[in-house]
């Protein structure tokens, strides 16, 4: 079967799975849907909305996050992996947001990216999420999926995003990477 009969199948499947995905952060706006992906690296989106439930009652702007401090949002998500950093990446993203953006989460992937703790992954989630551009974030669950499907031998995820972008139409990219990624946790999971 060719990749692109195997891709037909798997969208069709997918589409009856999960007709109308949600996105897995909970947030409250575009600045907090971007604190909540930058946590959410190396982490479970299921911690990660446990512990900005409180962050964002108090902090929701970028004004207010950098009013609260590198250590007290250290506080708020020290359970999280690599706390620490992601502390002070979410500070100085926010300060650079005020400085730099008038206080708008930008909307492009070149300044997205220039922010502390913002990666390709984290900006293409911002981007099609907040934005609404066709885009397709691949992560770590995405990129083993799609090498078990055989859609992928890509050694890492910007080829497999590579790959994934050849054989997908541009008008599911937003909703198929949220599809993959709930199959994936349903009924594919790394240690199975």
């Amino acid at each position: 079967m060719k990749k692109s009969e195997r891709a037909k199948i798997i969208l069709k499947e997918l589409k009856k799975l999960y007709p109308s995905p949600p996105i897995p952060l909970d947030h409250k706006n575009s600045f907090t849907l971007l604190v909540a992906v930058v946590l959410s690296a190396q982490s479970t989106d299921k911690k990660v909305n446990e512990l900005t439930k409180d962050l964002f009652k108090v902090a929701d702007t970028p004004h207010k996050m950098v009013q609260l401090g590198i250590s007290k949002i250290y506080e708020y998500i020290k359970q999280l992996g690599l706390s620490n950093q992601k502390s002070k990446n979410i500070y100085h993203l926010s300060k650079l947001i005020i400085e730099k953006h008038h206080n708008q989460v930008p909307n492009s992937y070149e300044e997205l990216e220039s922010l502390p703790g913002v990666g390709h992954k984290t900006a293409s989630v911002v981007m099609s999420q907040v934005f609404d551009i066709p885009t397709f974030p691949v992560d770590t669950h995405i990129h083993r999926l799609s090498q078990r499907w055989g859609l992928t031998n890509g050694v890492n995820v910007r080829q497999t995003e590579k790959d994934l972008k050849k054989i997908f139409p541009i008008s599911e990219w937003n909703k198929l990477h949220l599809q993959i990624i709930f199959y994936g946790r349903e009924y594919c999971t790394a240690r199975g």
